[in-house]
């Protein structure tokens, strides 16, 4: 019960401090599955800002403009559906991230 909320924590923190709370879990947590998600948010915010950051340096040419709102978006629902997932005590993957926390 208690990996639950850990989960939970870490997949909403893409809205507070979406660097620093994984890291932290990381390090507190014993349970191996929960530390899995903690590397996957991390990684996969690492990923979506510079995804985000590269897109927004496209948006003056056209194809950067549709790339932003798909990241941004996807910024969003993944995160949402982690908690959901988590909630429900099922196993989720950040999507970019499987390949390198297993």
């Amino acid at each position: 019960m208690h990996g639950k909320w850990l989960k939970v924590l870490v997949h909403a923190s893409t809205w507070f401090a979406p660097v620093l709370c994984p890291i932290i879990v990381y390090l507190i947590a014993s349970d191996r599955d929960v530390k899995r998600i903690s590397l996957q948010a991390l990684l996969f915010h690492v990923i979506i800002g510079a995804f985000i950051w590269i897109s927004s340096i496209l948006s003056f040419v056209i194809i950067g403009i549709p790339f932003l709102i798909i990241f941004g978006l996807m910024a969003i629902i993944c995160p949402i559906k982690g908690i959901l997932r988590a909630l429900n005590e099922q196993e989720y993957h950040y999507p970019f991230t499987r390949w390198a926390v297993k």
